[in-house]
């Protein structure tokens, strides 16, 4: 048989005649092929995480169709890559599949049991008072470190012979008998990164403001970090004996940040004193054990220890040190215990001073060793009967992580609707930035007033500021699952890094009323499409020339990115936006450039703008039409 004669049977195949191909059957058979598939008849059951494979299987269709669905929610996968169940879900359900998930028993137990453990302060009649648990906060240089030093010098070192050997990164205190855990963590943003994780581990906070310096911008991001995660705060005012000490200018000054101290009316404690003199400690540390009675903090010790992991680090000699803070039941040695993505049985235990352990209790840091790898700070941790119920959890959860990793977006106000209708938020956490304490007002004030005139979702303010959005705005938006909105003001390099890595969506405004019905519109699903700005680089202004004919060049070094000519540029002058403008011309030496990268110098124009000042910072970006899905 000829090759033309064998190849005319080929029904919805192409055929080459004379060399051209020939498509006449080939819609035909593209039809044939569609009615041919054969959808599943009822749910079909999906696990939590599964792989692109998997779902294809599971749907009985072909991988290239998943991948053709999950790029349209913005998720480039391969066939082996990791995807959890809601994901699945969005591609079943545009393929008009239902689906219902099934969970592993162990992964469900062990959810179930740490949710348990939230409320058995108030549930469980066998839980006892437990120390609280304590994390200190504030500007840099107003005394933390300090303050922390003066605890353990005047109450951990009591009895001990040799002083005070800190071994890890939190250490009890005793106080009247009682006992008091400090969390030493580098500030706010340990703490506030903890929280992204899902992990609780504070109990109350310790805002430190220095008596001579007042309240700061560090000061007001700790505040906004621990009023988000919705703990007691007790303000230490520190340097009362320093030059220039003015208490009652920091107490006034607090009431500005919605922390009224009690003798003003409030119900915030305030203790004044002197870390470098050792004055007031004491003070504070009642004041610490007033506030933990006041919230009963319990906790029930006879049951299998759940905690988190507040550092670790690998020890050259004894593999995996992981620091544990334990918050319900006793942990023992011997014990095998899942921490995130990895698992082990603990081999010892050493507490802040070094010395080995049998046991500890609930609100007791200790130093673990026996887990296989790297746990990451706020990973739960959990004790289980026995390592294959680890391995299987840790096994799970390590699929779920790298089926995260590939998400396109944490939360974004597009989808605030979408979220409300399936029960998923009623609540919309904003950090809001803006160039002046004028502007910042109105916002606020705009926002206020539609969180009030909606029933959709009540708008929540986590923190606001002036200036330019930074790393720490990303963190708390991160932490509070919430969006960041800049009124006339943009991020630096280090915020715009955080939140392309967070996937933080963060909004620009430049006229108010444009916020507030964006807004409002995204909590009625009424959004249009939208255009999304890209920006490629920022640059820094070094040097002016002003040229004959009236035109500024401006002698720029790019910092970030790279700036290309022809690209829209915003001049920035202390994070507030003095112009929004384009590139007129791009030169490097003498010569004309298409694009500079980062850590070159070039020479630039702009459209329009002739006030450049040495200092100012140059956002170069463009404009990405997007639809609205």
């Amino acid at each position: 048989m000829s090759t033309r004669n064998r190849n005319a049977g080929g029904g919805g195949r192409g055929r080459r005649r004379g060399g051209r191909r020939d498509d006449s059957n080939r819609e035909e058979g593209y039809v044939a092929v569609k009615t041919a598939v054969k959808r599943p008849e009822g749910p079909v059951s999906l696990g939590s995480v599964m792989s692109v494979g998997e779902l294809a299987d599971a749907l009985q269709i072909s991988a290239v169709e998943v991948i053709k669905e999950l790029m349209g929610l913005g998720i480039m996968a391969s066939i082996n890559q990791q995807v959890d169940y809601d994901t699945a879900r969005s591609v079943a359900t545009a393929l008009e599949i239902e689906t219902i998930q099934i969970i592993p028993e162990v992964v469900q137990a062990a959810s179930e049991e740490i949710e348990s453990r939230r409320d058995e302060g108030s549930s469980d009649p066998e839980a006892v008072t437990r120390p609280p648990i304590v994390t200190i906060m504030g500007h840099v240089d107003h005394g933390k470190t300090k303050l922390l030093d003066a605890i353990r010098e005047t109450r951990v070192a009591e009895g001990e012979a040799g002083g005070i050997t800190q071994q890890i990164g939190a250490y009890q205190v005793e106080v009247q008998k009682r006992k008091i855990t400090f969390l030493d963590t580098p500030g706010h943003e340990a703490f506030t990164a903890m929280r992204a994780r899902g992990a609780q581990a504070t109990d109350i906070a310790v805002l430190v403001v220095a008596a001579d310096d007042g309240i700061m911008p560090q000061t007001r991001e700790a505040a906004a970090h621990a009023k988000s995660a919705k703990v007691p705060i007790i303000v230490a005012i520190n340097k009362i004996d320093a030059q220039g000490a003015n208490v009652d200018r920091v107490k006034q000054q607090l009431t500005e940040v919605d922390l009224i101290p009690e003798d003003y009316g409030g119900d915030t404690p305030v203790v004044e004193l002197s870390a470098l003199e050792r004055l007031g400690i004491d003070d504070l540390l009642e004041v610490i054990l007033l506030v933990a009675d006041i919230a009963e903090l319990k906790a029930n010790p006879n049951k299998p220890a759940v905690g988190v992991i507040i550092e670790a680090q690998m020890d050259r000699n004894r593999g995996v040190s992981a620091t544990v803070l334990i918050q319900s039941g006793t942990l023992k040695v011997r014990d095998v215990a899942v921490a995130g993505a990895t698992y082990g049985r603990i081999r010892a235990m050493y507490d802040d001073h070094g010395r080995r352990m049998r046991r500890a209790e609930p609100a007791t840091p200790v130093e673990v060793f026996g887990l296989f790898e790297l746990p990451q700070a706020g990973d739960i941790f959990q004790v289980v009967a026995d390592e294959k119920i680890a391995r299987d959890i840790a096994e799970q959860r390590a699929r779920q992580q790298q089926a995260e990793s590939l998400l396109p977006t944490r939360f974004k106000l597009d989808d605030i609707y979408t979220q409300m209708q399936e029960g998923g938020t009623k609540e919309l956490p904003i950090v809001l930035k803006a160039d002046t304490q004028g502007s910042l007002g109105a916002v606020q004030g705009s926002l206020a007033k539609l969180s009030e005139e909606t029933d959709l979702a009540k708008i929540t303010i986590v923190h606001t500021g002036t200036g330019a959005i930074n790393e720490s705005d990303v963190h708390l938006a991160v932490a509070s699952r919430g969006i960041i909105i800049g009124f006339n003001v943009r991020p630096d390099p280090a915020a715009k890094r955080a939140a392309d890595a967070d996937n933080v969506d963060i909004r620009f405004y430049d006229v108010i009323y444009h916020l507030t019905e964006e807004v409002e519109r995204a909590m009625k699903g009424l959004l249009d499409p939208v255009k999304r700005e890209v920006t490629d680089g920022y640059a820094e202004v070094r040097e002016i020339f002003r040229l004959p004919n009236r035109v500024v060049v401006a002698g720029l070094y790019v910092l970030d990115g790279k700036i290309t000519r022809n690209s829209r540029a915003r001049v920035l002058r202390n994070g507030a936006v003095v112009t929004d403008t384009t590139v007129a011309t791009l030169k490097r030496f003498k010569d004309d450039a298409r694009e500079v990268a980062a850590g070159y110098e070039c020479g630039a124009s702009f459209d329009g703008f002739n006030e450049l000042e040495e200092g100012d910072q140059i956002e170069f970006y463009r404009i990405e039409e997007i639809a609205h899905t």
